[in-house]
């Protein structure tokens, strides 16, 4: 896949499934905090609708909103927040300045990069 000048920027990833009603409602939440963050790429990933994409990583997403922050190739957050606003807003700033504990994953970098290019931008 080609870099491009967003392969660089901090990628804010949901991963929900349409048939939750949380997901739903938390939508509208991500989408706020996504403009007001426009130097970040938000996207939305249906993981049922990504599923064959998804399945090599082995993920286990049990539980909505499940988040993943990451800054270039480098993972710093995967895993479920309280659907709020500000405790995005505070996990993306705690994600920018260094790694949060979160789900392992095994190649990360390749995660960050199928979700770029699979996820639903965002604004």
């Amino acid at each position: 896949m080609p870099t491009t000048a967003n392969d660089d920027a901090l990628l804010v990833a949901c991963l929900c499934a349409a048939w939750c009603g949380s997901c739903r409602d938390y939508r509208a939440v991500f989408a706020g905090v996504a403009r007001a963050r426009p130097e970040a790429r938000f996207v939305w990933v249906d993981i049922e609708d990504a599923s064959d994409a998804l399945a090599p990583f082995g993920l286990e997403i049990e539980n909505f909103p499940t988040v993943l922050v990451a800054h270039g190739d480098e993972l710093r957050f995967l895993g479920t927040l309280l659907p709020h606003a500000a405790t995005l807003a505070r996990t993306i700033d705690a994600a920018r300045q260094a790694p949060l504990a979160g789900q392992p994953v095994a190649r990360p970098a390749a995660l960050i990069a199928m979700l770029r290019e699979v996820g639903e931008v965002v604004a």
